[in-house]
């Protein structure tokens, strides 16, 4: 089963949103560092404002696209809405950077785990985009699990032991990362889509 022209514009402007909201972010940054000359801390909530006003755009503009609130969308915007706030009514930075470790270290806790299961989310949140053999999925599940866990190491790395501005310029660093690594994955789901001519496992449940 392959992705409708619907689907794949729905997903291009979901990466556009999320990318202008990291994208301001960073200028937020810049502007309260550089122009006003703000120190590092001060200047990470000052942008903070504009990640908590491109998070919540971000998820009114899915909502509008979609008519519901993707998971995966959902909870990158939720965990940005809530360390966000914290942020500012702390006036705490920290904050906002530890959100990137427990955010991705939550990916890889829920994947990872659910590998010896065999439920694995991305079945109930992409089995209607395309399907895939059993090993497929179980391969897929364990890469980003992986990736989520390494995510969250690097990030709890660089935050402790690198300036703001260093800290802010992975953020940059790791979004090209995380595409270039989606990309790398379409090869992995085509290899292990299943055929046309394939018989799909049907649940019995399922009435089809």
């Amino acid at each position: 089963m392959t992705q409708s022209a619907t689907d794949r514009n729905r997903q291009s402007i979901r990466q556009a949103v999320d990318f202008g909201a990291l994208v301001a972010f960073m200028i937020g940054y810049a502007v309260n560092r550089f122009v006003r000359g703000l120190e590092g801390q001060e200047a990470l909530v000052q942008a903070t404002w504009v990640l908590v006003g491109a998070s919540a755009l971000a998820l009114a503009i899915g909502w509008m696209v979609e008519r519901r609130l993707a998971p995966l969308p959902l909870l990158t915007g939720g965990f940005a809405l809530v360390f966000g706030v914290l942020t500012l009514v702390f006036h705490d930075p920290t904050l906002l950077k530890i959100k990137l470790t427990i955010q991705n270290a939550a990916l890889a806790v829920v994947l990872l785990g659910s590998l010896p299961l065999r439920r694995y989310p991305f079945r109930y949140l992409l089995g209607e985009a395309f399907q895939l053999t059993e090993r497929g999925w179980r391969g897929l599940t364990l890469r980003y699990g992986l990736y989520f866990a390494a995510v969250a190491i690097v990030n709890e790395v660089v935050w402790r032991t690198q300036s703001d501005d260093a800290w802010v310029s992975f953020r940059g660093v790791l979004w090209i990362a995380s595409a270039v690594f989606g990309v790398w994955q379409v090869f992995f789901i085509m290899k292990h889509m299943v055929k046309d001519d394939e018989a799909a496992p049907v649940s019995p449940d399922t009435g089809l």
